[in-house]
C-alpha cells in the first residue's frame, strides 16, 4: 500500500527531469531549506503518481492536484502547503512551456469592452500605466453594471440619470479629489463609447463636473520630533526592521513619493557619485543626492538583507517568495506600522506623503522659498508648491504680534 504517494525502487517519472530546476527558483525566491527540503517530496511524490496513472504531461490540470491529494490514506493529513506546492510545480511547468498555459475563461462582454478602452488609453491617448490603474477600476465598475441577461451590454440604454446613480454610488465617502478622479474617468469612458459606435450619442457631458480646491487646506503633516520617532521605530536588529528604515530615510530625507520608491532599481543607486536616480512623474528621470546617512542604510539593507534575486527592484518582499513590493500601498502598509510603534494618530489614506509634506513644512519654517522648495520635491508646475504658502502663512500667524491701536495703548 502507497503511503507517500511513491513506491521504494520506483524508477523515475518524466516530470522529476524538472523537479531540481524548479527547486532552483524556489530557492531564487528565498525559500529556506527546510521548506525546500519539504517541497522535494511533495514534487517528487506527485512525478511518480502522475506516471503510475499514465497521466500526459500536457494534461495535468487542477483535477489532477485533487485527486493526487486525496490519494493518501485516512491516517495521513494532506495539508493545504501540499496543494499549493504542486499548483506551483504546475506553474512552473507552464512557465518553461513543459505544459501548456491553463485555458483562460472566455472575457465577458464587459470585460472585453474593458481590455479595448485599456489599449485605446494606453495607445491612442499615450496614458501613463498609473493612470490607467485609476481608469480602468471605474470603467470595469460602470460596465459591469450594464451587464444584460445572456451577456449582452445594455448601453443603448444609458441616460444622465443612470450616469448619476453610478456616481453617487461610487465616490460615496470618498474624498474630494478621488470623486473628482471617478468623474475625470467616467467621463473619459463615455467619449472613448460613444467614439466606438457603442453608445447612440455622446454621454460625456451627462458627467458632473466636481471642483476641488488645491489650496482649500493645510496638508497633513509630522512633527519633527515625530518624523524621528517613527524613523527610530523600526527593529532594526532584524532583516525587515532594516529594510523599513531605509524606505522611511527615503521618504522622510529626500521626500520620495512611495510610487518612486517602489520603482528604485540597483542602476539607481551612484555609489561613486553619490546619486540616486528616480522615475518622477510623467516618467521622468531626475538625479538627487544621496545623504550619507540614507546611503548607510541602502547598503546595510543590500549587503546584508536583500539576497540574491532575478528582480532588479531595490526593495523586496520580507518573506518569500522574495519577489518586489507590489506597489505604493505597501510603502504606505510599512509607513502605517512605523507611525502605530512610535504611538502617532492614525492618519488618512497615502500616509507615506506625510513626510513629503512635513519636509516641505520643515523647509519653510526655516526660510526656504517656494521656488526651493519646488526643486526639492521636483514639482513641475506653480500650483503643486503653492499650497505650502498656506503653511508659511500659519507659521506667521504663531509669532505675529498684536496690532497696535490707533493712538497708542490705552
Amino acid at each position: 500500500m502507497e503511503t507517500d504517494g511513491s513506491q521504494r525502487g520506483e524508477r523515475p517519472g518524466p516530470l522529476e527531469a524538472y523537479v531540481d530546476a524548479f527547486l532552483d527558483d524556489q530557492r531564487i525566491a528565498g525559500y529556506s531549506p527546510n521548506t525546500l527540503a519539504e517541497r522535494r517530496a511533495v514534487t517528487i511524490a506527485f512525478a511518480r503518481w502522475a506516471k503510475r496513472h499514465a497521466i500526459a504531461e500536457g494534461s495535468l490540470g487542477e483535477e489532477h492536484v485533487q485527486s493526487f491529494i486525496r490519494r493518501r490514506p485516512p491516517q495521513c493529513s494532506a495539508t493545504e502547503s501540499e496543494r499549493a506546492t504542486v499548483r506551483r510545480f504546475l506553474a512552473y511547468l507552464r512557465a518553461c512551456g513543459v505544459m501548456p498555459s491553463a485555458p483562460s475563461q472566455p472575457d465577458t462582454p464587459a470585460e472585453a469592452l474593458v481590455a479595448r478602452y485599456i489599449t485605446f488609453l494606453r495607445k491612442d491617448r499615450g496614458l501613463a500605466e498609473r493612470s490607467i490603474l485609476v481608469y480602468a477600476p471605474c470603467a470595469r465598475a460602470f460596465l459591469a453594471t450594464r451587464q444584460a441577461q445572456a451577456g449582452r451590454l445594455a448601453l443603448d440604454q444609458l441616460d444622465a440619470k443612470t450616469i448619476h446613480a453610478f456616481l453617487l454610488g461610487r465616490i460615496r465617502n470618498h474624498a474630494s479629489e478621488s470623486s473628482r478622479l471617478v468623474t475625470v474617468a467616467l467621463r473619459s469612458l463615455l467619449r472613448f463609447l460613444f467614439l466606438r459606435g457603442e453608445t447612440p450619442r455622446d454621454l460625456s457631458a451627462a458627467v458632473p463636473t466636481m471642483r476641488t480646491y488645491r489650496e482649500a487646506g493645510v496638508p497633513a503633516l509630522l512633527t519633527p520630533e515625530e518624523v524621528e520617532e517613527a524613523l527610530a521605530s523600526p527593529d532594526r536588529s532584524t532583516s525587515k526592521g532594516r529594510r523599513d528604515y531605509a524606505i522611511l530615510l527615503l521618504l522622510a530625507r529626500l521626500g520620495l513619493r512611495a510610487s518612486e520608491v517602489v520603482l528604485l532599481t540597483l542602476e539607481d543607486v551612484h555609489w561613486r557619485t553619490g546619486e540616486l536616480v528616480v522615475r518622477g512623474k510623467g516618467s521622468r528621470m531626475e538625479s538627487l543626492p544621496l545623504p550619507a546617512d540614507v546611503g548607510r542604510a541602502l547598503a546595510e539593507y543590500l549587503r546584508r538583507d536583500r539576497g540574491t534575486t532575478t528582480s532588479r527592484r531595490v526593495f523586496l518582499r520580507a518573506i518569500p517568495p522574495r519577489i518586489a513590493l507590489t506597489g505604493p500601498c505597501a510603502i504606505d502598509h510599512i509607513v502605517r506600522l512605523a507611525l502605530a510603534r512610535a504611538g502617532i494618530p492614525p492618519q488618512p489614506q497615502h500616509v507615506a506623503h506625510l513626510f513629503r509634506h512635513s519636509l516641505a513644512t520643515r523647509m519653510i519654517r526655516q526660510g526656504a522659498s517656494l521656488a526651493e522648495i519646488a526643486e526639492v520635491l521636483r514639482h513641475h508646475t506653480q500650483a503643486s508648491t503653492r499650497i505650502y504658502a498656506k503653511v508659511s502663512l500659519e507659521a506667521l500667524r504663531g509669532v505675529a504680534l498684536p496690532w497696535p491701536l490707533t493712538g497708542g495703548a490705552p
